[in-house]
């Protein structure tokens, strides 16, 4: 047991006095300034009963307002406030504030929806001095957490496991990532539901937003915008169905959904009455990606060019992180040679491209399961664009990190349109475990390749700028006002 002035100690290294938490408190400082100042965010509805027992666990051994519930309190007004009561400390020449914001971290405890609401918040407040974030997980899938290090089995909430977890914090590394903006355009359809969630309820990180460009075509005649980001991955087809089928049952019966042993077992049933895991091995799916969609790619700036999928792919992941589906990496460590033919590059994290991986169906996803498993290596982009005309399905299934949603697809002479393109970086915080490569860091080219040449891939397979200057005129990853946070992973 850790005696009271070795506990004492160990809290001043992470606490945060009231008169920067708090407007108008009384500056009553610390007496040594804290080398790991930490704001921890936790999605109380999480991992069954294991978000709310975190927040209390943290608020007993940090100051109670450094800690927040997101089902309370919204991370921009929390962090907009606090950054701009540092600012205006450090105009009246308060050295304390100025180092608390110079050496501060956060905290988010939940899933990875819950994480990337708050990568987006910090980068659209465009704070002088964006802190690092580290993720608790408290989901199901994982994959941000697990990418760095973090693990993907849910935290013992009890009060070692939480000092045990600021130490790691204390101790990780700040390692930079790439944002992903994705913008959708299509027409609200006329009728129909996406029952049973409600029709055409998109995740929370995609929100419309009004149409700039005048000569935009896409933004006239009653089409609808969307926009959003994200960190980890985009996918459509096949495993969007299947999480869209998790996502639509735990919402209808929330009381099923109680610890992440439970919600794992869940998700791999619905994924053998969906057709994912015991579906045909041996044909392609019923709708194809090449049936639905035509899809380009832009390697240099300014230049799309078609990308060509194959028939037997059913389902597409454009992936920036070394995690998909609770830790399976779909592009895997390729051979150096055959990698360096087909001109491309190690998948580092902070490079502006993104890799696109197809998958056919059950025996093709279960390759990940094998060492050095993956997918069919379609490209690396820094954009990709999927287009929409009325064809082989009225629907298809997207995700983005986690949230699903079933996508109306045309039925008359009209487009939809999804467009991802590199937008910014983030700074996450990484302990020695961190499955994610940097390019700036010089150990990270030889992990990236495997040297055994026992590795198989599928085949080689002015308005780009207005649409670039599109994303600078809203708050592009913003969350609405009022959602509910039980929905959100």
């Amino acid at each position: 047991m850790m005696g009271d002035s070795m506990l004492n100690h160990i809290l001043s290294e992470y606490y945060i006095p009231n008169y920067i938490l708090v407007p108008e408190s009384e500056a009553k400082k610390p007496p040594c300034v804290p080398s790991c100042p930490v704001l921890v965010f936790i999605n109380s509805k999480s991992g069954g009963q294991l978000g709310g027992n975190l927040l209390s666990t943290y608020r007993s051994v940090l100051n109670t307002n450094q800690v927040f519930d997101l089902g309370e309190t919204k991370p921009d007004k929390v962090l907009h406030q606090i950054y701009a009561t540092l600012g205006s400390l450090k105009q009246r020449g308060d050295g304390f504030a100025s180092a608390i914001e110079s050496s501060l971290r956060i905290i988010v405890a939940g899933g990875d929806g819950t994480a990337g609401w708050l990568l987006g918040v910090i980068s659209d407040l465009k704070l002088p001095h964006p802190p690092p974030v580290a993720t608790v997980p408290l989901g199901t899938g994982n994959n941000l957490p697990f990418s760095f290090g973090w693990g993907k089995k849910n935290p013992g909430t009890d009060r070692q496991s939480v000092f045990s977890f600021l130490e790691q914090v204390k101790n990780a590394t700040e390692m930079k990532i790439d944002s992903w903006h994705i913008i959708m355009r299509m027409r609200a359809p006329k009728e129909g539901s996406c029952d049973p969630i409600g029709p055409l309820e998109l995740p929370h990180s995609l929100h419309a937003f009004h149409r700039i460009s005048q000569t935009d075509k896409l933004g006239m005649d009653g089409y609808h915008s969307f926009r959003g980001g994200f960190w980890n991955y985009f996918s459509m087809g096949m495993d969007a169905q299947v999480s869209y089928a998790f996502h639509s049952e735990r919402k209808l019966h929330p009381e099923k959904f109680r610890n992440q042993l439970i919600n794992q077992g869940t998700y791999i049933k619905l994924g053998c009455t969906q057709g994912w895991m015991f579906g045909s091995l041996f044909r392609p799916s019923p709708t194809n990606i090449a049936q639905i969609a035509k899809v380009k790619v832009m390697r240099k700036q300014g230049q799309w060019e078609d990308l060509k999928i194959p028939r037997s792919i059913g389902s597409i992941v454009c992936l920036n992180l070394p995690s998909f589906s609770g830790g399976f990496n779909p592009w895997g460590t390729p051979y150096r040679k055959k990698f360096l033919d087909r001109g491309l590059t190690p998948p580092f994290v902070d490079d502006g491209l993104i890799e696109i991986v197809g998958f056919r169906n059950v025996l093709h996803g279960l390759v990940l399961l094998a060492p050095n498993g993956h997918g069919t290596r379609l490209a690396q982009a820094n954009a990709v664009r999927f287009e929409f005309k009325k064809g082989a399905a009225n629907h298809t299934f997207m995700r983005i990190d986690g949230e699903p949603w079933k996508q109306p697809l045309p039925a008359d002479d009209e487009t939809v349109v999804v467009e991802i393109s590199h937008f910014g970086q983030v700074c996450m915080l990484a302990t020695p475990l961190c499955r994610s490569r940097s390019m700036h860091d010089p150990s990270s080219p030889t992990a990236c390749y495997n040297e055994d040449n026992n590795s198989s891939d599928e085949g080689d397979s002015p308005d780009d700028l207005e649409e670039k200057r599109k994303f600078g005129a809203a708050d592009s990853f913003k969350f609405p006002d009022e959602f509910d946070i039980s929905y959100l992973s």
